[in-house]
């Protein structure tokens, strides 16, 4: 479906623009693709919620310019990614229509692509945030690009690994403001380590047979799916258990605990179904997609409910309050 409806555009674009308008259009496209928009923009969020949460407030332009650093630092972690991953990604239905995978884009100008990406937002970011929040942002694009990209093809327990990058975000928005790490940012960390646990085994599990013909070891290939269903339901247990964690700590009130315990429930709920009536990829698949609901009602809630204080600071001289949250 995906590949008639992008011969169908590629064949209208080419009868009313010149050829050379829609090669550099496509190729633009290509390059933004690289960057994987759905997920950075997902990245971006939990970022501007750690940023959010956090007590204390920034200027305008601190807090665009946190934005867009990481925006452009994520973007080239997952440019390198898809250079790194090319031939790989060659192997797999999803993925082999990649830039890269695909031949579009050569492999060179792929990797200059997120090369000048991290050369610009390590400046900018320095700029606008702190030490300590540049030092986590280049954290998150090491591990993710020089240990966990080639730990993939490895050993399962790259998943592990994979977390770290992936739970980063909610932690430097809150060091943005605060300037340290302490136990609100942390908390935040560890809500993104143990949901992404059993979101991405779900997908290992009903997307096994892609991964095991592209020869990556994802955790129900080398182990099977009854130990992958014993992990999700542990972890699905600790999200609950973190997450209600939050509350002692300060972070929303009734509303937001009782969204984490109905929502965790429930999911927690639909994993331990599963596990004990040897669940399915339609299981998985749904565990999948019910994940990502779950942490959207958590983060929201979690906004929502936040103690209302300043959040951007006034320019100076203004004398004005810039911007409140209504509470």
């Amino acid at each position: 479906m995906e590949a008639r409806a992008l011969e169908a555009m590629e064949q209208t674009g080419s009868a009313s623009a010149p050829a050379w308008q829609s090669g550099v259009g496509q190729w633009v496209a290509d390059l933004v693709s690289l960057t994987k928009p759905r997920l950075s923009s997902l990245v971006l969020c939990t970022l501007a919620g750690g940023m959010w949460l956090a007590p204390g407030a920034l200027p305008a332009s601190k807090w665009l310019g946190t934005l867009l650093g990481t925006g452009l630092l994520v973007g080239a972690a997952n440019a390198l990614n898809c250079w790194a991953e090319r031939d790989r990604d060659r192997l797999m239905p999803r993925t082999r229509r990649r830039p890269l995978a695909a031949g579009r884009i050569h492999p060179d100008v792929g990797l200059g692509f997120g090369v000048l990406l991290a050369s610009a937002a390590i400046p900018m970011l320095v700029e606008a945030s702190n030490l300590l929040t540049v030092a986590l942002g280049l954290l998150a694009l090491s591990s993710y690009v020089v240990a966990y990209t080639p730990m993939k093809s490895r050993s399962a327990w790259a998943l592990m690994l994979g977390t770290l990058p992936g739970a980063l975000p909610p932690l430097m928005g809150w060091t943005a403001v605060t300037g340290e790490l302490d136990a609100g940012g942390l908390l935040l960390f560890a809500l993104l380590v143990t949901w992404q646990v059993p979101h991405f085994l779900a997908i290992a599990m009903f997307r096994r047979n892609e991964y095991r013909a592209a020869g990556i070891p994802v955790f129900p290939v080398v182990y099977g799916d009854a130990a992958t269903r014993v992990w999700m339901a542990i972890a699905a247990f600790v999200l609950v258990v973190v997450s209600l964690l939050l509350v002692p700590f300060g972070f929303g009130g009734l509303l937001y605990s009782s969204v984490a315990a109905i929502s965790g429930s429930g999911f927690l709920m639909l994993v331990l179904w599963g596990a004990c009536l040897d669940g399915g990829r339609a299981w998985a698949r749904r565990v999948f997609r019910l994940s990502v609901v779950h942490l959207t009602l958590l983060f929201v809630a979690l906004l929502v409910s936040a103690q209302p204080h300043q959040r951007i600071a006034p320019a100076p001289g203004s004398g004005s309050q810039v911007a409140r949250r209504l509470h």
